[in-house]
Parts: C-alpha cells; structure tokens; sequence
C-alpha cells in the first residue's frame, strides 16, 4: 500500500498498458525514493486511488489506452484526490496529445516515450513542481 505524501517522498500511481513499460518506470521510481503503486488497468487505477490511506501527488498515466484515456483518468482520479498534479506520457507528441483532450500550460512537463531513467526522473520533478497557472478571471463591468 502506498505510504502518506511527506516532503521526501511524493506517492506516484502510474498507469500504463505495457506492462514492460509500467514495471520498468515503477522500479526506477522506488529506487529514487518515491511511494509507488501502478497497474496496466484504468478501472484498477481508479480502486486503488479510492483505497489510497493517503493522497495521490502524482498520477503518471499513458495518453493512449484501452478502455479509458489518460485524461478521462485523470479527470476521474481528480474527483477523489483534487491536488493530485498529472503527467502524461506517450509516444505521441505534446502537439498530438491535443486530439486527446490534453491541453498542456506553457511549461507543463509531458514525457515523451522512449525515455531514459535521467529523463524521467527529472521529468517527474518538474512535474511535482509545476504549478499550472490558475484561469483569469476577467471582472465584469457593472
């Protein structure tokens, strides 16, 4: 079970339909420290979010798969954890992730696959970090 978010280590769910993939990046993340849980499953990302003892910093979700989209999980695992920061990966470009529905902030990270372990692990920093700005609001006038 995922440990609670400290300082130290930042509790990350990644999901993935590669299994290689998704058990290569969750190795890589334990060994530098993070509180990792995972799954190739959407639906099975969604139980563990809600059986979490604690929050989800990070959801690191492939743009592509079968059953749901990465931002239809997203925007589901957002209902149960609303600070969770997400990235997203895939083999597509950050301009192609557009016909998906991402629409990334200037400066928002997107893992591009394949990646190197020195790649991911600063992309997943810059994730955590990243702070999307908020919408303006524009005052009406009276």
């Amino acid at each position: 079970m995922m440990e609670l978010s400290s300082e130290l280590a930042a509790s990350i769910l990644v999901v993935d339909d590669e299994i290689q993939v998704l058990s290569f990046i969750m190795e890589i993340l334990r060994m530098q420290g993070y509180a990792v849980e995972g799954t190739w499953d959407p639906d099975e990302a969604l139980r563990l979010a809600r059986g979490l003892p604690g929050p989800v910093d990070l959801l690191l979700t492939d743009l592509v798969m079968p059953v749901m989209t990465g931002p239809e999980l997203a925007r589901e695992i957002r209902r149960i954890h609303p600070a969770m920061k997400v990235l997203f990966m895939s083999a597509y470009t950050a301009e192609m992730a557009e016909d998906y529905e991402v629409r990334l902030a200037p400066g928002e990270p997107f893992l591009s696959k394949p990646f190197s372990i020195a790649t991911l692990g600063r992309t997943i920093r810059a994730a955590l970090n990243f702070e999307r700005p908020s919408p303006s609001v524009t005052p009406q006038a009276p």
